[in-house]
């Protein structure tokens, strides 16, 4: 899986993350972590689309952890 492209937001750390698919589609989720080092949280969200690019998967990805993270 790749890692590209963490934003920092407040307290929060958003990595987009994708993977290729067998199928030749890519999948994609977001890590929000918040804290430091044993008060660390990290919350994983996988995505159940399949986009046809990384570039659109990492744009999805991106673009929820971004929206979760304004929400909270």
């Amino acid at each position: 899986m790749q890692t590209k492209n963490s934003i920092e937001v407040g307290k929060y750390l958003v990595s987009p993350m994708i993977k290729p698919q067998d199928d030749g589609s890519f999948a994609a989720s977001v890590s929000i972590r918040s804290g430091r080092g044993m008060a660390s949280h990290d919350r994983v969200m996988r995505f159940t689309p399949r986009f046809i690019s990384q570039r659109a998967a990492m744009r999805y990805a991106t673009a929820e952890g971004l929206a979760w993270v304004r929400a909270h």
